[in-house]
C-alpha cells in the first residue's frame, strides 16, 4: 500500500508545479494582445481580377488557424478579411503560430516583450516556419501610461518578427483599441450593405 501512496504524493506534487513556477497553463496578470493582418501566404498565385483576387485571398483566411505555443488558454482568431487577434498571451518571449492553405507552420517569433503590451503587427507575409512584414516601420510595441499625454519611447526595444521595434509608452487613452480586430488596409469586401 506504501507504493501507491508514494506514486500519489509524487503525482499530486508534479501537477501541482512543486517548486513555485507559475503553470503555462494559467493566464499572466499582465497579459498581452497581439493584433495584425495577414496580407498573403508566400507563393500564392494572384487572380487576374480585383474580385477574384478579394475571393482567393477570403478563402486563404477562412482556412487559416493561429494560436501561440505553450498557452493553450489564449483567445482570439483570424477574421475572414485576414485581420487576427489574440487576447492573453503572456509576455516575454512568444512564438505565435498559423497554418494557412499553402503554409503548415508559419511563425511569428517575438521577445522581450513587456507585460500588459499591446503588439499590432500588420500586413503579415505567411512563409514556411516564418513570417515577414510588408512594412517594417508599422510594427508597434506598447504600453500604457497614465501619466503622459503623447507617445513616448520607453528606451526598451523587443523583436518581433525578427525585427527590432521600440517600446512605446502612450496615453491610456489610446490603447481603447486592444481589444478589436484592426481593419486591414487595402481589403475590400465583395459586397457592401448599407
Amino acid at each position: 500500500m506504501r507504493p501507491i501512496a508514494t506514486i500519489l504524493v509524487l503525482a499530486l506534487a508534479a501537477a501541482c508545479g512543486g517548486g513555485g513556477e507559475t503553470p503555462k497553463s494559467a493566464v499572466s496578470k499582465e497579459p498581452v494582445s497581439v493584433r495584425g493582418w495577414i496580407e498573403d501566404v508566400e507563393g500564392s498565385v494572384k487572380s487576374a481580377s480585383p474580385e477574384m483576387e478579394i475571393a482567393r485571398r477570403t478563402q486563404v483566411f477562412q482556412g487559416t488557424q493561429i494560436w501561440v505555443e505553450n498557452a493553450d488558454y489564449v483567445s482570439g482568431g483570424v477574421a475572414e478579411n485576414g485581420s487576427f487577434i489574440l487576447l492573453d498571451v503572456p509576455p516575454g518571449n512568444v512564438t505565435i503560430g498559423f497554418s494557412a492553405p499553402g503554409v503548415d507552420r508559419a511563425k511569428i517569433v517575438m521577445t522581450n516583450i513587456p507585460g500588459s503590451a499591446d503588439v499590432f503587427i500588420p500586413r503579415v507575409i505567411l512563409k514556411p516556419n516564418g513570417a515577414s512584414v510588408v512594412k517594417p516601420e508599422s510594427v508597434v510595441v506598447r504600453i500604457a501610461s497614465p501619466e503622459i499625454k503623447k507617445p513616448a519611447p520607453t528606451g526598451k526595444t523587443a523583436t518581433v518578427a525578427g525585427l527590432t521595434v521600440p517600446i512605446m509608452n502612450v496615453p491610456l487613452s489610446a490603447m481603447v483599441d486592444r481589444h478589436d480586430y484592426p481593419v486591414p488596409e487595402g481589403f475590400r469586401p465583395l459586397v457592401v450593405v448599407k
